[in-house]
């Protein structure tokens, strides 16, 4: 027991320089003013302060939190009856269809991003083929739906892939035991399949959820820097303007709304479950 407690040393360095470290120093920074040495700098609030005054900074998080409400909706959509056909499927083709799912997160964001650029432009595939047909173009990149299309696209397989295991975890004898009291297909699925789903629904939305509130790649390339989200924001204060201070206050802000988006759906599962068991 004890080497395997030895073992597990080296991960704890690991965690403790890459993640434990970083985050406080940014908890540092968010309650300090920026100063030349220890001397100068001074705990405040100024920063945040700063944030839930201003206005323009509000709208950006009103907007990312429903840019990534959006998105985790449409995901849910897009995924839930995916899931459900792979979990039917026989397991060969389970296999298969997963590999086919999981197969575009193998290649890199950008490259992935970089590829709706080439599809959404006002020359690109789309307008294209509308020009063919007589309508068109239209302005596609540089929009709200741009950003939105390109973080469905990136974060559906993760909204499948966590349905697809709580649908494959079903007792199919429940669904036979709804059809022999009456039930029909679309009753049992309403009544036995969706409840059973739910743990897997609650897991895609968080894993949907937490990066599209944060993400700043996509909305800025396929935003084109003109829409703006709280990700973004944080990276031009660390980047560009070098205010980490501030930047440090708005990632403390988001871990926040993120910790308590978690709580909540962890919460929902928890009662989902209990009512499951009762």
């Amino acid at each position: 027991m004890k080497q395997f407690r030895r073992m597990t040393y080296p991960y704890i360095v690991w965690a403790l320089i890459l993640i434990v470290a970083p985050m406080l120093l940014i908890v540092l920074y968010a309650f300090t003013t920026k100063g030349n040495d220890v001397v100068t700098t001074k705990f405040t609030l100024e920063n945040f302060a700063r944030f839930f005054s201003d206005r323009l900074f509000l709208k950006v998080l009103l907007r990312s939190l429903k840019v990534a409400a959006i998105t985790t909706i449409a995901c849910l959509l897009l995924g839930y009856f995916p899931a459900y056909y792979i979990a039917k499927s026989s397991e060969t083709f389970k296999m298969h269809w997963v590999l086919i799912i999981t197969f575009p997160t193998w290649i890199n964001l950008l490259v992935r991003t970089y590829a709706w650029i080439g599809i959404l432009q006002d020359d690109g595939i789309i307008n294209t083929v509308l020009g063919w047909i007589g309508l068109g173009p239209y302005k596609m990149m540089y929009t709200e739906f741009a950003v939105i299309l390109g973080m469905v696209y990136n974060f559906l397989p993760f909204m499948i892939l966590q349905i697809y295991t709580s649908l494959t975890k079903m007792d199919g004898s429940l669904l036979e035991a709804a059809s022999d009291l009456g039930a029909n297909k679309f009753q049992s699925f309403l009544r036995v399949t969706l409840p059973l789903s739910l743990p897997g629904i609650i897991s895609g939305i968080t894993l949907v959820f937490l990066p599209a509130v944060s993400s700043f790649c996509i909305p800025n390339m396929l935003g084109g820097g003109q829409y703006m989200l709280v990700g973004n924001v944080i990276e031009q204060y660390f980047l560009s303007s070098g205010d980490w201070n501030f930047g440090s206050a708005i990632s403390m802000i988001m871990a926040v709304i993120i910790i308590l988006s978690m709580y909540l759906t962890k919460k929902v599962d928890v009662t989902e479950k209990g009512e499951a068991r009762a």
